[in-house]
């Protein structure tokens, strides 16, 4: 059976275990605000896959880059602004594509150049 990315399915204890990190750690990062499992009516913990991968992306800026969780919060935030922007500026994209498709004179089409970003961590050797 196969569940949607944002889907919250899975407890606290099989994401500790597939992760390999302790259910506190998981409490903390809640505390901190920097992941928000879903609950069930008993108040229950449940993630999704979209949960698992920010935590992932957690761990690694914690284990590999020594982040601190404030500069975490600070690192997700700058992220989800620039994910936001970047819907808008595709957006935008797509209605001035429109435009210049209705134009009738080819000479004042605007030139659209695609740029999307990824955050790229840069392990030492």
């Amino acid at each position: 059976m196969m569940h949607s990315y944002d889907e919250p399915v899975y407890l606290i204890s099989v994401v500790a275990k597939v992760l390999n990190i302790h259910p506190q750690t998981l409490r903390q990062y809640e505390r901190e605000g920097l992941i928000e499992p879903s609950r069930t009516q008993g108040r229950m913990r449940l993630y999704s896959q979209r949960d698992i991968d920010r935590i992932k992306l957690i761990l690694r800026l914690t284990r590999e880059l020594g982040v601190n969780l404030a500069g975490v919060d600070i690192i997700m935030q700058l992220k989800e602004k620039i994910d936001a922007m970047q819907k808008e500026i595709d957006s935008l994209r797509e209605e001035l594509e429109k435009a210049n498709n209705d134009t009738v004179i080819p000479s004042h089409r605007a030139i659209i150049a695609k740029n999307n970003y990824e955050i790229i961590i840069f392990e030492e050797e």
